[in-house]
């Protein structure tokens, strides 16, 4: 009953290079894990654990889908040195097509430092190179060659930030379907033009917190009322769950809870992927939201955001093994 004409496309749209064509942020991520308390000024804590791990929301959620057997193509920009190494060598290690990925000779590929505590973590980014990817280095035949468009971090590439929405028109006058995940505002400024931008946005993917911080309005109901679109909003509760927003109809599908979280760093990122993998597929709206529980839930059993997505069958193992469905997942209205 849901997205009938988006799902038609989807289908029908055979024969294309890509799944999906990701566009957005490259980093690597040095993950401090198991802190014994969350940092202070003045003062050292323990983390008990340490990776260097492929970061970002967009490489995260690029890495998984093509795990998980989409076909993947990335645009970002990265610099020529030892992350950027990493970064492209994680990401083909997967099977994503690096090849549109820019490698700057003046600029450093971005990195964060993630502290991670508990069900909860803080972040530090340098952004380098991920600044400067532009509109230009989008082509329209590179476009034309995917079923999907999928952008994200959009308050950390101020260099494309403004012609988004000129990307998003772009993409669907071409028969894609798009997605996008705004994250968080390291600024806190939450300069985004929902009410232009959505309209081209087949899914829009924040967690409850930057939508609050977007809307500037921290109860839910009224934050969706504020938001003019006739596609489908999908808002991230963590532990609590995720909510489908579409036609002023709110359903919440309950989180699949991992006992023994390794981190939960990229839990959203895997959620996003574990979405668009069953929405490419034709899924229904149900199975959609249920596996994108399930793959948010996985990525917590390994460290940093990649761990857990090896292949679709060792993913649905670990659902098997420890996030079986049940009755207790229906979802309520």
């Amino acid at each position: 009953m849901w997205l009938k004409c988006e799902i038609k496309k989807s289908k029908t749209m055979s024969g294309k290079r890509y799944d999906i064509l990701v566009v957005g942020e490259l980093n690597v991520d040095l993950i401090l894990d198991q802190i014994t308390s969350f940092p202070e000024m003045g003062k050292e804590k323990i983390a008990k654990d340490m990776f260097l791990v492929l970061g970002s929301s967009s490489a995260i959620l690029a890495n998984n889908l093509s795990s998980l057997g989409a076909k993947v193509g990335f645009i970002g920009k990265i610099g020529k040195d030892m992350f950027g190494e990493l970064i492209l060598k994680e990401l083909q290690s997967k099977k994503v097509d690096t090849s549109l990925i820019i490698q700057s000779p003046s600029e450093s590929t971005g990195a964060t430092i993630v502290m991670s505590y508990g069900n909860d973590r803080a972040n530090i980014t340098y952004p380098g190179a991920m600044e400067s990817l532009r509109i230009e280095d989008i082509s329209d035949d590179v476009i034309s060659t995917a079923r999907h468009l999928h952008f994200s971090s959009y308050f950390l590439q101020p260099g494309i930030q403004k012609d988004v929405v000129k990307l998003f028109k772009k993409a669907k006058a071409m028969g894609l379907t798009t997605s996008l995940d705004p994250q968080w505002d390291p600024a806190e400024e939450w300069d985004i033009d929902l009410n232009e931008l959505l309209p081209y946005t087949d899914f829009f993917l924040p967690n409850v917190s930057e939508l609050a911080a977007i809307t500037r309005i921290h109860d839910l109901d009224s934050a969706l009322m504020t938001i003019k679109s006739s596609h489908t909003i999908i808002i991230k509760m963590g532990i609590e769950g995720a909510y489908l927003y579409k036609d002023n109809l709110k359903v919440l599908y309950p989180a699949f809870i991992n006992k023994n979280v390794v981190d939960t760093v990229g839990a959203g990122d895997s959620f996003n992927a574990g979405f668009l993998f069953k929405f490419l597929q034709g899924a229904s709206a149900k199975e959609c939201m249920t596996f994108a529980s399930q793959t948010g839930a996985v990525s917590t059993t390994a460290a940093g955001g990649t761990g857990a997505f090896r292949s679709y069958e060792h993913v649905m193992e670990i659902i098997r093994s420890k996030f079986d469905y049940s009755e207790n997942h229906e979802a309520t209205r």
